[in-house]
């Protein structure tokens, strides 16, 4: 396939800029299927400030709790740990965030969010709950 030189306009600065064949052969060699958006100083700039912000907090819910959704879930004996095949570590994809819903403390009253609907007759404990009761034995 032979490429020509294309003039394409950044979106951020609206400045055009040339899309080399040099650079289209490159990009078809990795099997990039999409035109750049954005000049290589808007695209450097982007990268720039990408590496620069800090990791969104996950863990805080809100309301002072931790929320139990926050947690990746990963399955299978090669993450190693954990009763559940658990393993912890940084979450891996980008979905929407597990939906919480709210819940009060059976054992200590404090208003809380758990990642599942509660069910009646069944007890939901605040986090700090949780560990005192699974760190006990009794549940």
């Amino acid at each position: 396939m032979e490429f020509e030189d294309k003039t394409i306009v950044c979106v951020d600065c609206q400045a055009e800029f040339v899309h080399s064949a040099t650079d289209q052969a490159r990009y078809a060699e990795r099997g990039f299927t999409s035109e750049p958006k954005r000049c290589r100083t808007c695209r450097e700039k982007r990268k720039a400030e990408g590496a620069s912000k800090p990791a969104p907090a996950t863990r805080d819910s809100g309301g002072g709790e931790p929320s139990f959704g926050d947690r990746p879930r990963t399955r299978g004996p090669s993450r190693g740990g954990g009763r559940f095949g658990g393993g912890g570590g940084a979450r891996s994809h980008s979905g929407p965030p597990r939906q919480s819903y709210p819940a009060t403390c059976a054992s200590c009253g404090s208003e809380t969010t758990v990642p599942f609907e509660p069910k009646q007759g069944r007890p939901v404990y605040c986090l700090d709950c949780f560990r005192s009761q699974r760190g006990s034995g009794n549940r």
